[in-house]
């Protein structure tokens, strides 16, 4: 897959991202077949104009496959299922823009297009990659007191503002 891609910093800086993501948070000889089958899903987005967001929804997966998944589908405070605009740093759970009104300057920004509205902006990705980045830093990375993969930091900045 690389080869196509060398002509692409950004395909190419998220083929490494989620390789080397794999890597940080995959156990050595553990099966996650659901693991590599979102990996294989990502890789051929890479052809298409979705894949910055297959990207981010890849590496949602990922940590839910390894037991630290978001909740994004509802409000923790309401329980509504629209107006989702935030998430808890420390519960992973999707907030609404009036519910979190009062704390969005300690919340992770929540891209629409996680809550299944059509299309993304690059500040879109942007946000998702903080928003995933916070969750592997936290569960994933940190634990084993290793930073995220180089490779994850430069697909971040390939859609910083």
């Amino acid at each position: 897959h690389a080869a196509l891609w060398l002509d692409d910093p950004a395909r190419l800086a998220a083929l490494q991202s989620a390789c080397a993501v794999a890597e940080l948070g995959l156990p050595e000889r553990e099966p996650h077949p659901a693991a590599f089958l979102g990996l294989a899903a990502f890789l051929e987005t890479l052809a298409g104009d979705a894949w910055p967001a297959a990207y981010v929804g890849y590496e949602v997966a990922l940590l839910a496959e390894l037991g630290f998944g978001l909740d994004l589908e509802r409000c923790a405070v309401t329980g509504g299922r629209t107006g989702l605009a935030w998430v808890s740093p420390r519960s992973g759970r999707a907030v609404t823009a009036e519910a979190g009104e009062a704390w969005k300057d300690r919340l992770l920004a929540l891209p629409g297009f996680l809550s299944g509205a059509p299309g993304f902006t690059p500040g879109d990705i942007s946000d998702g990659l903080a928003l995933t980045g916070h969750f592997l830093a936290r569960h994933i990375a940190g634990p084993v007191d290793r930073p995220l993969p180089a490779a994850r930091l430069r697909l971040a900045d390939c859609f910083a503002g």
